[in-house]
């Protein structure tokens, strides 16, 4: 063994191979989830782990990442260097190993690294098999060092191409046009990635720069993203939107019982819950052993100081945990040597030994903040009881939609024209806006296996609407009621009960107009706040109606944006016949008869349906928290950022 390899360095004998790379072109899924765009994005998110790896270990502190032209990414950062010197077992360079062996890393050398991240631990080699062409650069032990491949495959040994007096890695890599279905990076999905990146790891400079796009300045598009504070930052970031109940973020960071641990969280006046956990900057949506640990904590905590302050004393009924966390947030993350991953998509903490070192934190953490923040603790307890009470209030409503409506007997709402078939993976329910457009799609469906469903006027913001309110709006409980979903189970109250779902396909049908986009924002906010099982199962998708029809004479086509519109006027002119081309701007379903909206909306054949997903927990919780609440200027700047329909429509 090396002298580097006995003080804890990083060396070519830190590098272990753990299994060859063969299926990875063949099964790309397998390893990067899917070959789409979350595929794609994934790719950067691998090579940036490598980096952040060495930040957490103490080597790094600044990492860049440029999107290329031509579909490229170059991710820089100043750590130690990949080792480039020859793997004893495997006869090639280190670097080559890293690069081009599945699994391949220090990560898997305990001297190396305490704890890494990366979502499927894949590793760089994988981007590299998944790659049109790849470049690594190496600037280590005084020198530059530098090779490329193709599809993972070498082009040529490692090579030294000079001296430096620098240190670090940059790779460089074109995704594959064979293996994904879109080459294309978004930049506000990256950025996300980022801010994330860095709020989680204090102390980390992550600039991000597009290339593709210039400022009206002539520079790039770029962002730096840099917290010294960490979760405490992020928390205030995820709750810009809504109203403090306390003045500080509670926060605790440390180590208990061998495990790194840093909790943040704050109170604020909404009845949503909103907990973000991560495990080794890992973000662990589906939550897990550490989730389980801070609500134990919370819970015990503040029901002991709420129980001993005596104003629980005419509560007439028990409070439960869910009453502890309406209106908190709060962002959870450890470090584990060797994270166990459960659940539908591996995102569920598994590690038993994690559970009591997080409760153990946030107990002594609000212990000692209620302790020296009476009033603070006061507004906290207070907002538990009135959260308790909702709660009572709300199972009473619940109970009256989940009821059996005994005029009908099946218990479907009247405005429902459901399908023939049975089988919910054939089957699909269009959620249409008015009663009108409602009426076109039934007369215009294939009833064997599409449903309809209007939906009259705007439904309630549940953003800002209290658990009762929801369950007593008409067009709310209409929808609980056609999908067959209920709500609570034995262990939570909250939880959405999906086995008697009825349809594998729900699918929102609106205007394309700006009071279709409000009222699509307000019933996808309804299924990210109380139906998010759905989103996540990839049940929930948006239809896309056209913006025009052009016309000539008895030739007709659609267009989905002004681009096809502008296209399809050309090809009309050129033509050769005499008459002015027509264009029609359709500001509603109702425009259209049932023909046209089977034919461009409804037909499987010729639709395009938008699959709902989420992207990023933080940036999906904090657009709907601006979207749908009070602070108008951060709303106005997204919508004149994003709207579509701001120019046809004023």
């Amino acid at each position: 063994m090396s002298e580097e390899k006995k003080k804890g360095g990083y060396s070519a004998d830190s590098i272990q191979a753990l299994e060859g790379m063969e299926h990875v072109r063949m099964r790309p899924s397998m390893y990067i989830g899917d070959v789409g765009v979350r595929g794609l994005h994934h790719l950067v998110y691998e090579v940036v782990d490598n980096s952040i790896d060495e930040a957490m270990a103490g080597h790094c502190d600044t990492i860049t990442v440029h999107i290329l032209e031509g579909d490229g990414v170059r991710v820089t950062d100043n750590g130690r260097g990949i080792p480039v010197g020859m793997h004893a077992k495997e006869g090639v360079s280190a670097l080559e190993v890293v690069m081009t062996k599945i699994g391949a890393g220090g990560k898997f050398d305990k001297d190396s690294y305490k704890v890494s991240g990366g979502l499927h631990g894949v590793g760089v080699s994988c981007v590299n098999a998944l790659s049109r062409h790849l470049e690594a650069e190496v600037h280590r032990e005084g020198s530059v060092w530098r090779q490329e491949y193709e599809r993972g495959k070498s082009l040529y040994p490692v090579k030294e191409e000079g001296k430096s007096d620098l240190t670090g890695t940059t790779v460089t890599f074109y995704p594959d046009p064979d293996i994904f279905d879109s080459l294309e990076y978004n930049y506000d999905t990256l950025a996300s990635r980022m801010r994330e990146l860095a709020y989680l790891n204090k102390g980390l400079k992550i600039k991000l720069v597009d290339e593709r796009h210039t400022d009206e300045e002539g520079n790039f598009i770029s962002e730096d993203f840099f917290s010294e504070e960490g979760l405490s930052e992020f928390v205030r970031f995820l709750d810009e939107a809504r109203e403090p109940l306390i003045e500080e973020v509670i926060h605790v960071e440390g180590e208990k019982n061998g495990v790194p641990v840093e909790v943040a969280m704050i109170y604020n006046t909404s009845y949503a819950e909103n907990l973000h956990s991560y495990v080794n900057n890992i973000n662990t949506h589906e939550g897990g052993t550490h989730l389980s640990g801070f609500r134990r904590g919370l819970t015990n905590t503040l029901k002991k100081y709420a129980d001993e302050s005596g104003m629980l004393e005419k509560l007439k009924f028990e409070i439960s945990g869910d009453d502890f966390r309406e209106g908190l947030t709060a962002v959870v993350s450890v470090k584990v040597a060797e994270p166990q991953f459960e659940g539908q998509t591996k995102t569920k903490l598994g590690n038993r030994e994690v559970n009591a070192p997080v409760s153990q934190a946030v107990s002594e953490m609000l212990t000692n903040y209620l302790e020296e923040h009476p009033k603070d603790a006061r507004s906290i307890v207070q907002k538990v009881i009135l959260a308790a009470q909702a709660r009572h209030a709300a199972r009473k409503a619940r109970e009256m939609v989940q009821r059996k409506n005994v005029l009908t007997g099946s218990g479907l709402p009247g405005k429902l024209a459901d399908c023939s078939s049975k089988d919910p993976a054939e089957c699909e329910i269009y959620l249409v806006e008015g009663d009108s457009a409602g009426g076109t799609a039934k007369q215009g469906r294939d009833r064997n296996f599409q449903a309809i469903m209007p939906l009259r006027g705007k439904i309630l913001n549940v953003e800002k609407a209290m658990q009762h309110k929801i369950f007593e709006n008409e067009e709310i409980k209409n929808i609980y009621t056609a999908l067959g979903v209920k709500v609570g189970t034995e262990e939570d109250e909250r939880a959405l009960n999906v086995e008697k779902l009825r349809y594998h396909k729900i699918i929102i049908m609106c205007d394309a107009d700006v009071d279709g986009a409000h009222i699509e924002t307000l019933i996808l906010t309804f299924f990210f706040r109380h139906m998010r099982e759905l989103v996540e199962r990839g049940y929930v998708y948006i239809a896309t109606p056209p913006l025009y029809q052009v016309k000539k004479g008895k030739k007709a086509a659609y267009a989905w944006n002004d681009d096809q519109r502008d296209r399809l006027i050309m090809d009309f002119r050129g033509s050769g016949s005499d008459s002015s081309v027509g264009v029609q701007r359709y500001k509603g379903l109702g425009e259209m008869n049932a023909e046209q909206l089977w034919e461009t909306t409804m037909d499987p054949e010729n639709r395009t349906l938008r699959q709902v997903q989420i992207e990023n927990d933080m940036t999906t919780d904090k657009t709907f928290s601006m979207l749908m609440g009070d602070d108008v200027p951060p709303r106005r700047e997204f919508i004149e950022k994003n709207a579509k329909y701001a120019n046809i429509d004023t």
